[in-house]
């Protein structure tokens, strides 16, 4: 499950790499997102003998909470099943963090989950992408599209932060933060 706007007006905002990285995991293990259901574009496939559901949830970035708790509800997850992929302004660009649980720091999205889930014990995956010069500029900074030369910058980071949501699902959280956590990209 990951964070972001509805696609494509806000494809290629910091805001929506979380989408970038599902979509990098379902090209590279050819699973279609293109069913309608828990308020979410779904698609479900195999990682290594893993099944998994791949969710972008359509209800926007601050009521993302309320699409995932009707996934898990209805597949009746348990937490530790859940894996969130999201934008992070409190770390630096390019930099992946991998944590198996925690507050939702000041991310909307994040506390919107652990307001639906009631439970922040899932494991999550964030994407810095650092925080403007200036506080006045931040919905600008996350939301605003990117130039292509931007967003290039942004790619190593997406696919690492894929790999490192592979790695929880193949080899659990605690081997994916060793592998993962504090990579810094040169974005």
């Amino acid at each position: 499950m990951d964070f972001g706007n509805p696609e494509p007006e806000y494809s290629k905002t910091r805001h929506n790499v979380g989408f970038d990285v599902v979509n990098y995991i379902a090209k590279k293990y050819n699973i279609d997102i293109n069913k309608k259901e828990f308020d979410s574009l779904v698609g479900s496939g195999m990682i290594d003998g893993n099944k998994v559901i791949l969710m972008k949830p359509q209800t926007y970035m601050n009521d993302s909470g309320k699409a995932v708790v009707q996934a898990v509800n209805f597949y009746k997850l348990s937490i530790e099943d859940v894996i969130v992929i999201y934008d992070d302004i409190d770390i630096d660009d390019g930099i992946i963090k991998v944590r198996k649980k925690g507050g939702p720091g000041t991310h909307n999205g994040m506390r919107s989950l652990n307001e639906y889930l009631k439970d922040s014990n899932f494991s999550r995956v964030r994407i810095g992408t650092g925080k403007p010069a200036f506080k006045e500029l931040l919905v600008q900074h996350v939301i605003g599209k990117l130039k292509d030369d931007e967003y290039k910058r942004l790619i190593p980071a997406i696919e690492k932060a894929g790999n490192a949501t592979i790695d929880i699902i193949k080899n659990g959280v605690d081997i994916a933060m060793n592998l993962n956590n504090g990579s810094n990209l040169d974005v």
